[in-house]
C-alpha cells in the first residue's frame, strides 16, 4: 500500500469509507497507479525504502499490507528467503515466486493468520500500510513479537503535514489548526474518486508515541526527496513535494528487555 499519489477533493457530504474495507476495492487501482513513470512510489519511496532495508540475502521478511506483493517479490529475487506478504485484499500476482508465500490476512487480526503463527522474520514491512491499523499500538506489539534476533520493522507514513496542509485547504483553516486536530477526516482516493476514505490524524509526536507505547525505539528516520535527475523530468511531481513533503521512513527495534 502507498498513499504518496493519493489527492484530497472531498467534500463534507462524502459518504466515507472504512480505509480498511476500501482497500479491497482499491488495490488493482492502486497497483496501477504504481506503475506510471512518474509515480512517487516508483520515484521516491521504493527507492528509500529498499535503501534503508540494506542486504536481505538470506534474510525472511514478513510484508504486513504487501498489496499484489511486487515489492516482496523483488526482495525474493535479491536473496531474501522464506517471506511472506499479507494483505486483506488478496489482489496478489499472478504467477508464483519461489520462496515467496502470499496470504489473504488482516494486519489488524495477525494472530488470526495461521501462516505466520509462531514464526519469527528478521524484516518486518509496513510499507504505508501502518495506517490501516485500528489499534496502531497493538499491531506493533504483534509485529514486535515476531521479530527475529537482530531484526527490525521498517515502517512508512505519509507526513502528518501533508494532510493539514491539505485539509487546510479545503476547509479555508490554517495549518496549526488543521494538524493538531483530534477530529477525523475523509478524502476522495487518488487512485478511485468514486471511493472516499476516513483517516485519523497524526501528528509527528503521536507516532514516536505509539512506537514507544509498542516497546520500540527510532534507530533511523528519514524524508526522501526526488533526486536531480527525477526533479528535472518531473518537475510536477517536484512542485507536488514542495507543498506536501512525501513521506517519513522509519527504521523501528525493539526496546532491550521490553
Amino acid at each position: 500500500m502507498a498513499e504518496s499519489d493519493e489527492r484530497t477533493t472531498s467534500s463534507p457530504s462524502d459518504n466515507p469509507v472504512d480505509p480498511s474495507q476500501a482497500w479491497l476495492e482499491l488495490a488493482p487501482d492502486y497497483e496501477r497507479a504504481r506503475t506510471r513513470e512518474d509515480s512517487l512510489d516508483r520515484l521516491v519511496e521504493w527507492p528509500a525504502q529498499r535503501d534503508l532495508l540494506g542486504d536481505v540475502a538470506g534474510r525472511s521478511v514478513l510484508d504486513l499490507g504487501c498489496g499484489n506483493g511486487g515489492k516482496l517479490a523483488e526482495l525474493v529475487r535479491d536473496g531474501a528467503t522464506a517471506s511472506v506478504g499479507v494483505d486483506v485484499s488478496g489482489n496478489f500476482l499472478s504467477v508464483p515466486v519461489p520462496g515467496l508465500e502470499l496470504v489473504q490476512g488482516d494486519l489488524n487480526e495477525l494472530d488470526a493468520v495461521p501462516r505466520i503463527a509462531g514464526r519469527t522474520f528478521d524484516r518486518i514491512l509496513f510499507l504505508q500500510s501502518f495506517g490501516y491499523a485500528t489499534d496502531p499500538v497493538r499491531t506493533l506489539q504483534a509485529a514486535r513479537a515476531m521479530l527475529a534476533d537482530d531484526g527490525f520493522i521498517l515502517l512508512t507514513k505519509t507526513q502528518p503535514i501533508r494532510y493539514a496542509v491539505e485539509q487546510a485547504e479545503r476547509n479555508q483553516t490554517s495549518l496549526g489548526e488543521e494538524y493538531f486536530s483530534t477530529a477525523r477526516f475523509s478524502y476522495l482516493s487518488g487512485w478511485n474518486d468514486q471511493i472516499t476514505l476516513t483517516k485519523r490524524r497524526y501528528t509527528i509526536s503521536d507516532l514516536i508515541n505509539v512506537f514507544s507505547a509498542a516497546g520500540l525505539w527510532i534507530e533511523t528516520a528519514i524524508e526522501p526527496q526526488l533526486s536531480e535527475d527525477a526533479r528535472r523530468r518531473y518537475p510536477h511531481k517536484q512542485a507536488w513535494m514542495n507543498t506536501y513533503l512525501g513521506i517519513l521512513v522509519f527504521k523501528l527495534r525493539p526496546h532491550p528487555g521490553r
